[in-house]
């Protein structure tokens, strides 16, 4: 019988040692247990070895093949074998519309945030940043921290809000998923499924990173346009995991966000008792490392968009609910161009995050675990260390080595919630970092 191993210095993703599938929106099959997957059919009169088969639904059954998101799994027992929900207390974790205070068009910046010291799970780590949209409408985004000590034990977790994009910062996860086990680490993001139950384990002392909850249509992979048909993030290099389960009882919890709330329900079973699965909305994991970097090779910086690795789109073709994007180590070779992304004002709002190194339009004040928020039309840009560097630099090859940064941006307002804007760790000095950019008019000049 193949079960979840308990030992976090695996490293292969899987129960049974077999790795990972490739592919993204593909749908695979899988099963822990020879033959446990119904041929021919999903919904058997009996299911092998006495299992029930369970339809997970992450978009409407009626929308377009191309769209559609669906797994069935054949599990141990089916999902409604569990007790009452009951409201949980969390005054830190919020949704959108986010209540008190307003959204402001002031640039906002802050130092990293420190892991607690008392007992933290994943779920009681995680705190709220900002979010827009709105959650029961199914649109928009929640943007939020988490900070761990300890793995979650003999608690699950899932989230009827939004998929779940996680970003680590410092320390790896563990996820344990109904579809298997995926070894997530900085420098790779993972993605739950709306409603997938997770628990999260820690492997080597604390962990922090970064969560965007998308409230909206389901990421999946931006157009490659007059790229061609390679480059960027590419299909074969997001992983899946093997079919793997936990056959546990004892006396567990099951915790759910539902409305923009936390619920909690006593369950006298490991939810991941999935022993076989097929369908395509499933958690999957990416090596930011693998993304094929597009830029210019000639004058001018792009515009950050080419650096999308997924996208939520709109009703709005062409403007996202959100994107993930990343700028991570590439060589600069444009010439007779000021590098570092221009000066501008954008529709879109954009959250940055930096998983490591320094992000070039920011070589100061901008730390590994920070934030920053540029919301719509507000105006940003490089520092005035980068301005200088950049107009005085000579003008050959660079590469910029160890350095990731990442952006959740949206076509919506991001509203930062009253935690963020309260913060010790927010930098209210932030607007200095441009207030000394010098003036070089001069009619003399051309």
């Amino acid at each position: 019988m193949v079960t979840l191993s308990k030992d976090v210095s695996r490293t292969d993703g899987s129960a049974g040692g077999n790795g990972y599938m490739s592919g993204f929106g593909n749908e695979h099959s899988c099963e822990a247990l020879p033959n446990a997957l119904p041929v021919g059919r999903f919904s058997p009169q009996k299911c092998a070895y006495g299992l029930y088969a369970e339809k997970l639904s992450s978009t409407a059954f009626t929308v377009p093949r191309a769209q559609s998101r669906r797994t069935w799994l054949y599990r141990i027992r089916p999902s409604v074998v569990q007790g009452e929900f009951r409201q949980l207390d969390h005054a830190l974790l919020q949704s959108a519309p986010l209540g008190g205070g307003v959204a402001i068009p002031n640039q906002l910046r802050w130092d990293p945030f420190p892991i607690p010291q008392s007992p933290c799970d994943f779920i009681d780590g995680l705190v709220t940043m900002a979010a827009n949209g709105d959650v029961l409408t199914q649109t928009g985004i929640g943007i939020h921290l988490y900070r761990a000590n300890r793995s979650m034990e003999d608690r699950y977790f899932y989230n009827a809000d939004g998929e779940v994009l996680i970003v680590p910062q410092q320390g790896g996860l563990r996820m344990l998923t109904e579809c298997g086990i995926l070894l997530v680490v900085p420098g790779e993001i993972c993605v739950v499924p709306r409603g997938m139950k997770f628990r999260v384990e820690l492997c080597h002392g604390g962990a922090v990173g970064y969560v965007c909850e998308n409230y909206g249509a389901p990421l999946t992979l931006p157009e490659r346009g007059p790229v061609g048909s390679d480059g960027f993030a590419n299909d074969r290099d997001f992983l899946t995991p093997v079919a793997a389960f936990e056959e546990r009882t004892g006396s567990f919890q099951l915790l759910a966000k539902f409305g923009g709330n936390l619920f909690a329900c006593d369950i006298g079973h490991s939810p991941l008792d999935v022993v076989a699965w097929v369908g395509n909305s499933v958690p999957y994991k990416y090596d930011l490392r693998r993304f094929n970097v597009m830029g210019s090779i000639s004058y001018d910086h792009p515009d950050p968009s080419i650096f999308t690795v997924l996208t939520s789109p709109s009703d709005t073709a062409g403007v996202a609910n959100v994107d993930f994007v990343i700028f991570p180590e590439r060589w600069m070779v444009a010439e007779g161009t000021f590098r570092p992304p221009w000066y501008h004002r954008n529709v879109m709002s954009e959250f940055m995050g930096l998983i490591c190194g320094t992000y070039d339009a920011k070589p100061s004040g901008f730390l590994p675990g920070g934030a920053s928020l540029h919301n719509s039309m507000s105006a940003h840009g490089p520092d005035t260390d980068a301005f200088e560097q950049a107009t005085n630099a000579r003008l050959e090859p660079v590469k910029l080595p160890d350095t990731l940064a990442f952006m959740f941006e949206s076509r919506f307002i991001i509203k930062p919630s009253e935690f963020a804007l309260r913060a010790d760790q927010r930098q209210r000095n932030y607007l200095a970092a441009w207030q000394s950019l010098p003036v070089g008019f001069s009619t003399d000049r051309a």
